[in-house]
């Protein structure tokens, strides 16, 4: 359906009609060159250079459609080189329609950008790219069909209004007002008119603390409906239905402290380890010629070489071992019985059947989502809790799981933070880059309502400057990349860019293009976790750009109990790990679950956070949406990259519910 609906916006925007400055018409001459294929004679026409599916159509007398109908490619825009399939009984014997030349005319940059056209693109496409209506770039052109366009011709684009419409986002029911400070009015004045306390008034304006004329402060929604005579600002959405309600514990302030456990636990660890691959120490090498001819040679693998799709795991199961031996100190029993589950359901499904996990105490994997699911509904029946040690795409897996705990917060709970985050420069210009052409992409879509939501809360809606940016990769447009985010920046206030993808290429060139802008604007640049371990970017552009970004772990090597395992794994292993390595989830995991099972027995899998023992690399904050789904960390870490070549933790971000 989707497909559908994308063929038919092609069609409709290349036939809507579009002006230009100026440019220059390639003429196409049809093609001699006769075949026959399945009974049906065809022209076969070489595509040559500026050529488009228009002016070969045009010059065959057929339409578009019947081109396109032919030859599918040609519906993405035809390239140098390309054959194309003419149907001769199609073809009209009227000379081709010859399209006039048109006069050069000034351009006019204060108002204008020019676009080069490439090959397929169309009004539609380009209204999409630069964030305008097809109308206003209509206007902007006057006495040219698109249709008739060559590839290289410029297109003026409307500057004044570049991505200047104003979204409309669904946020939450609130009640409001938004008072703004008017000559002489001050924070006793503005709290003693609206009958609250100067405390309460700061309260819900922590980051204004000397306001200004002309700036907006924000009055509890009880004080707007007892106060009739003034505008209040309302929005409407649907409320979802309170189904249950959690009530948590109290979080312990400091680390749980034990020096001694007792018991015996029996852990099943269930890890795409890839036991049969690894168990092949023979490989081909091809790399030889003689002659011309490639020799193929049977060698023996090196004896530490591991198969690359198990390495990750084995890595984590190392640091198991090492979470078992150190509970093994204190007194704790620990049987880990270790199982290879790859993707497929097979091995899963015989190894439930079996009846060898009745006996577990804790599960730890497996690592894809459809087998974790399969083992939730087992742990479920069982009572058996369930730890997923590795990032999930979402956390839709959790529902009606109440044994289940995601270790990796989910994308949404990394949303929700930035956007708390990103509300704090409320008074700031937004630019929001993402890859969501077609607006479907959920993610994108919450993420966006998300900060819209938050800065709501701190300026009218009226006064958020929020501009979205589709972002197109440098090998497409060349230099318009950065012309494109330039136009969308402000001058007159900072600026906040907000890269909502999750793509290493799509945030490499963003970063790219906003550091060659940060000389001439204020810009600060907040994006995914991913953004952290980027490995194809120069590290300089994380500190000079002074970029913020939330993870969920982080690692303090002065640390006594990181330096003590670093030195335990380097001499079990003879090796050290990364800090991006699943040793150190596979230490906390094992470490966190079983002393917690082990201090406070079931009553840890209801809650969870009743234990706060002092781990590696992460603390774990879990929160269920109710009491019959299952646990996610919430615990993220506001990583610095300072000016000074210095990384820091910002703050303690607290658990988002």
């Amino acid at each position: 359906m989707r497909i559908i609906k994308q063929v038919s916006l092609f069609f409709i925007a290349l036939l809507l009609p579009l002006s230009i400055v100026s440019y220059s018409q390639v003429v196409v001459e049809r093609s001699d060159n006769k075949v026959v294929i399945s009974g049906v004679a065809y022209y076969i026409h070489l595509v040559k250079k500026g050529e488009t599916a228009y002016s070969v159509s045009r010059a065959y007398g057929i339409k578009v459609e019947d081109l396109v109908r032919e030859n599918p490619p040609a519906l993405y825009g035809l390239t140098e080189g390309q054959t194309l399939r003419i149907p001769i009984t199609s073809v009209s014997e009227a000379k081709p329609e010859q399209v006039p030349q048109v006069a050069k005319k000034q351009r006019d940059e204060v108002n204008f950008i020019y676009h080069t056209l490439n090959p397929g693109e169309t009004i539609y496409f380009l209204s999409k790219l630069y964030g305008v209506s097809e109308n206003e770039i209509i206007q902007s052109n006057t006495g040219i069909d698109i249709n008739k366009l060559p590839v290289g011709a410029e297109i003026a684009i409307p500057r004044r209004k570049f991505m200047s419409d104003r979204q409309k986002f669904e946020i939450p029911d609130k009640r409001y007002i938004y008072h703004k400070v008017q000559k002489g009015e001050s924070l006793s004045s503005i709290a003693q008119f609206y009958g609250l306390s100067v405390r309460e008034l700061r309260k819900e304006n922590r980051d204004l603390r000397f306001p200004q004329t002309g700036d907006y402060l924000r009055i509890p929604g009880d004080k707007a409906i007892e106060t009739p005579d003034l505008v209040t600002v309302k929005t409407d959405s649907l409320a979802a239905p309170v189904t249950d309600v959690v009530i948590a514990p109290v979080r312990p302030a400091g680390f749980t402290t034990f020096r001694k456990l007792s018991g015996s636990m029996n852990v099943a660890v269930l890890l795409p380890f890839y036991f049969r691959e690894n168990a092949v120490r023979v490989e081909i090498d091809s790399s030889r010629m003689v002659r011309g001819k490639r020799v193929y040679k049977e060698t023996r693998r090196p004896d530490d070489w591991i198969y690359p799709g198990s390495f990750d795991f084995v890595e984590m199961y190392e640091g198991i071992l090492l979470a078992a031996d150190t509970l093994r100190s204190l007194g704790l029993n620990i049987n880990i019985n270790t199982y290879d589950i790859k993707s497929d359901t097979f091995e899963l499904s015989r190894l439930i059947r079996s009846g060898k996990l009745d006996d577990m105490d804790l599960i730890i994997g497996p690592v894809y989502s459809h087998n974790l699911a399969r083992v939730a509904a087992y742990a479920r029946e069982t009572g058996i809790p369930v730890v997923s040690p590795v990032p999930l795409y979402d956390n839709s897996v959790l529902t009606d799981s109440p044994n289940l705990f995601m270790t990796n917060s989910s994308l949404e709970v990394t949303q929700r933070a930035l956007a708390k985050k990103i509300s704090e420069y409320a008074d700031n210009n937004f630019v929001f880059i993402h890859t969501d052409s077609l607006g479907t992409d959920k993610d994108v879509v919450r993420f966006k309502s998300l900060i819209i939501n938050e800065l709501t809360n701190w300026v009218p809606y009226d006064d958020i400057k929020f501009k979205e940016i589709l972002f197109f990769s440098r090998s497409k447009f060349d230099n318009d990349s950065i012309n494109r985010l330039g136009h969308a920046m402000s001058g007159q206030s900072g600026n906040v860019v907000i890269i909502a993808s999750e793509d290493a290429s799509v945030i490499s060139e963003t970063i790219m293009d906003v550091h060659g802008l940060s000389r001439k604007h204020n810009i600060k640049v907040f994006g995914y976790p991913i953004l952290r371990d980027l490995e194809n970017l120069d590290p300089r552009y994380y500190f000079d750009l002074d970029i913020q970004v939330y993870t969920p772990f982080w690692i303090d090597y002065t640390n006594e109990d990181v330096r003590q395992f670093n030195s335990d794994f380097r001499m079990k292993f003879m090796t050290q790990p990364s800090e991006t390595s699943f040793a150190w989830q596979g230490y906390d995991i094992t470490y966190f679950f079983l002393s917690g099972l082990a201090l406070h027995g079931k009553e840890f899998i209801r809650t969870p956070c009743i234990h706060r023992p002092d781990l590696l690399h992460t603390e774990y904050d879990f929160v269920s949406k109710t009491s019959q789904d299952g646990f996610e960390n919430h615990k993220l870490y506001l990583i610095h990259f300072k000016r000074d070549f210095e990384v820091i933790i910002m703050e303690e971000n607290k658990s988002l519910q």
